[in-house]
């Protein structure tokens, strides 16, 4: 039996049907980080907590589930490695390391790391498991922002949570219908397309 033979197909995120290779998938990528880099300058400062109210979240997992794993990943990757250096794509024009919501940022990779795979098993084309894609991947954010922000602020995890996760959940239920109705929308265009690969 060959190996082509036995080798399961990849199951396609929504860039995957975009024709192309590797010039694509560079274009992907480096357009993902300019999309997470646009949506984070999109934040309101809130008097009550030192991390900003931000779109770059929902960036991050509409990135991470629309290139897939690897590209989302890198994509959410080079936003922090640049801003790392000294580029201000952070919120507020920001760069460096030494602010509250950094954590945030380091959890953006592994969110889209996640929430890519799981599109890659599919779980962005029906409302219910875009849910719970939406919702782990805001989950493994705040569990790399809390920490974080507890250690910056001098703070235990309690009070981490009532600053950095508290005031976000409204919004973030927000994020989390948008992803609902916005990729199994994209996949049923698809399919009543026939672009489907």
């Amino acid at each position: 039996m060959s190996v082509a033979a036995t080798t399961t197909p990849r199951v396609p995120v929504l860039a995957d049907l975009i024709p192309g290779t590797r010039a694509r998938d560079i274009a992907l990528t480096l357009g993902g980080t300019a999309f997470i880099t646009v949506a984070g300058y999109i934040a309101i400062p809130l008097p009550f907590t030192p991390v900003p109210l931000s779109l770059a979240t929902f960036a991050v997992l509409l990135t991470g589930a629309a290139l897939g794993p690897l590209r989302g990943s890198i994509s959410a990757a080079l936003y922090l490695t640049l801003g790392l250096v000294g580029v201000p794509l952070f919120a507020h024009g920001a760069s460096g390391w030494a602010f509250s919501s950094f954590g945030y940022i380091v959890g953006y990779v592994i969110a889209a790391l996640i929430v890519g795979t799981l599109a890659r098993r599919r779980s962005d084309r029906n409302v219910w498991s875009t849910l719970g894609l939406a919702v782990l991947g805001s989950l493994t954010i705040y569990a790399f922002g809390v920490p974080w922000l507890a250690a910056f602020l001098g703070v235990d995890l309690i009070t981490a949570f009532t600053l950095g996760v508290l005031p976000f959940l409204i919004g973030d239920a927000i994020k989390v219908a948008a992803m609902a109705g916005v990729l199994p929308l994209s996949w049923r265009i698809v399919d009543r397309t026939g672009e489907r690969s």
